[in-house]
């Protein structure tokens, strides 16, 4: 994955299931963790455009690959792009590795909504721009 972000993730017990293998539903979990913490580090606050400008992020798809377990304690690393940049939404690439080995895929499509009306909206252009600086 080129132009990607980086987030380290370790397993938690919190996070396993009775095998202590990671509950399949946690990996999208560390996705969501990827994605925010990337915009975070780009100066980008949720909560502040929520406030602001009642636009808020939403999941609309997801599509994903389990390739191989996460375990208890494992060191996983969550590489995060985007794919696609459009007016009112993007399509997000995610991979979760240990060590080398890829153990997850996704492809998650993220809409841009307006809060009040719970539609489609537009990125402002300076969020666009800054985001496209990226893709």
């Amino acid at each position: 994955m080129s132009s990607c972000y980086s987030l380290p993730v370790r397993v938690y017990y919190e996070d396993t299931d009775a095998g202590a293998v990671v509950y399949y539903a946690n990996y999208l979990k560390f996705c969501e963790r990827a994605r925010t913490e990337w915009l975070r580090a780009l100066g980008i606050g949720q909560q502040v455009m929520l406030a602001e400008q009642q636009l808020g992020f939403v999941v609309r798809s997801v599509q994903a690959d389990y390739l191989a377990p996460a375990r208890l304690d494992d060191a996983l690393e969550v590489r995060t792009r985007i794919a696609t940049l459009r007016r009112a939404s993007l399509v997000f690439d995610h991979e979760i590795h240990r060590d080398n080995e890829l153990l997850f895929s996704a492809r998650v499509l993220v809409a841009s909504v307006d809060m009040r009306r719970l539609r489609p909206a537009a990125l402002p252009a300076s969020l666009h721009a800054l985001l496209e600086s990226q893709a």
